[in-house]
């Protein structure tokens, strides 16, 4: 409804987790640069964990953006599968060839691609999303697929991403020979204080904003105090101030407009606190 009026390309607060809106804080940052050491060193099994809307999907889909073509990729997004169905999934994205469908078919199949791969001097990643709902069997699974390798090095790079449950989770008795092959791990943090206006100014740019379109000192500190830090809680709380502002028809959105998007959106002090 607010595009018009602020002369946007596009709603700079969306929550989807569109890579070109990715910011780049400090454990963002952080995050990336251990996903690409984990995957260009061959380390096997990295682990990303972050709360509820700290970004890890984003920065996942900028990884893939980012990798060389050198580098092979699978996506997973949906944690409900099958040990059979993982090794489906992951035949799929990477466009492998295999007409059976047994386990040990698909697996034999994994394995002469990532042999190929290899020997043309390339690298092969999968990314699993929301691996704190997977079961142990599921687990296990992954921690077989993790076995490929040369002499030298890990043939495919398993990286998974999920909620602090997930940590829960490794530490189960019955995962340990697969925590024992984990890596590297980074947990990501929410945003500083000091990065939430350059958070909220870089989503702005991208989307086009003119400097005529400004969320005041105040508001921006509003929005840390609320959100303390989370970027899809501030992405909400934006994007209800701008149509809050769009209806007062101002391009100034201060604390009042924030304080009132948070009320109307049930992201309040005593939520947060």
């Amino acid at each position: 409804m607010y595009k018009e009026f602020y002369k946007l390309k596009e709603n700079p607060f969306n929550i989807t987790s569109d890579p070109d809106f990715f910011f780049s804080s400090l454990r963002h940052e952080e995050a990336f640069s251990h996903l690409i050491y984990g995957i260009s060193s061959r380390k096997g099994i990295i682990v990303i964990t972050g709360e509820i809307g700290t970004g890890k999907t984003t920065l996942c889909r900028t990884l893939l953006n980012r990798l060389d073509k050198s580098v092979k990729t699978a996506l997973i997004l949906n944690s409900s599968f099958s040990d059979l169905q993982l090794l489906q999934m992951i035949i799929n994205d990477l466009e492998i060839h295999c007409t059976k469908k047994t386990k040990l078919d698909l697996v034999g199949a994994i394995s002469l691609f990532l042999v190929n791969e290899s020997a043309k001097g390339n690298n092969v990643a999968i990314i699993i999303d929301e691996c704190q709902n997977l079961d142990i069997r599921q687990l296990e699974q992954i921690r077989l697929l993790s076995n490929l390798e040369t002499e030298k090095a890990k043939l495919l790079q398993i990286i998974l991403v999920g909620q602090p449950e997930l940590n829960d989770k490794l530490r189960d008795p019955a995962l340990r020979q697969l925590t024992q092959r984990v890596a590297v791990h980074y947990h990501i943090l929410p945003l500083q204080k000091g990065e939430v206006g350059d958070y909220i100014n870089h989503r702005l740019k991208v989307a086009g904003a003119t400097p005529q379109l400004q969320f005041t000192p105040q508001a921006i500190d509003e929005i840390y105090t609320i959100s303390k830090g989370t970027p899809r809680v501030i992405n909400i709380l934006c994007d209800r101030a701008l149509l809050a502002g769009f209806a007062r028809e101002t391009f100034t959105i201060d604390e009042v407009l924030i304080r009132e998007s948070a009320k109307e959106t049930q992201y309040t002090y005593e939520y947060h606190s």
